[in-house]
């Protein structure tokens, strides 16, 4: 099995008020970006809304193309999507230009969407369920069960991090996306000849 994927926040994480020097400052939060840290309850609360969509998507019914641009949403409201794309990119995403990494980011989007689209669909008539969350250093490890029908259960986890409340990672029976997508980018990278217009052009 190969290597995964968080709409939006609960209203309390989405909310939060300063503070300190600037009493009475109110800074609302539409997603729960860079300046506050989560807690092992938002980072839970954020999963299992990815989930229930998740499940709600394979189970709808829809065709292929559709479940894809699906989970895609699914992907830029969960996932922390441009840092996955740099970290898979690797050291080439230092040298590369704005522009070339937003065509890569949204390129690789893509990709993974119907990669982990498909891996998804084989749920249909199953579910997922969100089991506990552990803080691990700078990150929440969020544990959860794929129950399909006819088949054992098997775990998945999402990687929740702590700076950004989004996921940076997922495994499923302990297979990592980033670490799997981070080989193949790689051997495409290399077979692109170094070129990131190139393999974003192959990702498309």
């Amino acid at each position: 099995m190969n290597n995964l994927f968080p709409s939006r926040p609960s209203d309390l994480g989405r909310r939060r008020f300063l503070t300190g020097a600037v009493s009475g400052l109110t800074l609302l939060i539409a997603m729960p970006h860079a300046a506050f840290a989560f807690s092992s309850s938002q980072a839970e609360a954020l999963i299992t809304k990815a989930v229930s969509d998740i499940n709600t998507i394979i189970n709808s019914g829809k065709s292929e193309s559709g479940m894809f641009a699906d989970f895609e949403r699914v992907l830029v409201n969960y996932a922390d999507t441009p840092n996955i794309a740099r970290s898979v990119l690797g050291p080439s995403a230092r040298s590369a230009s704005a522009a070339q990494l937003s065509a890569f980011t949204s390129a690789f989007q893509g990709y993974i969407s119907r990669k982990y689209g498909s891996r998804f669909r084989e749920f249909i008539g199953g579910k997922i369920e969100v089991n506990k969350t552990q803080k691990i250093n700078s990150i929440y490890e969020v544990s959860c069960t794929a129950i399909l029908r006819g088949e054992s259960p098997f775990a998945i986890s999402f990687i929740v991090a702590d700076k950004t409340g989004k996921f940076i990672d997922l495994t499923i029976e302990g297979i990592s996306l980033l670490k799997s997508e981070r080989a193949e980018i790689g051997a495409m990278l290399d077979k692109a000849g170094g070129s990131i217009d190139r393999l974003t052009a192959a990702l498309k």
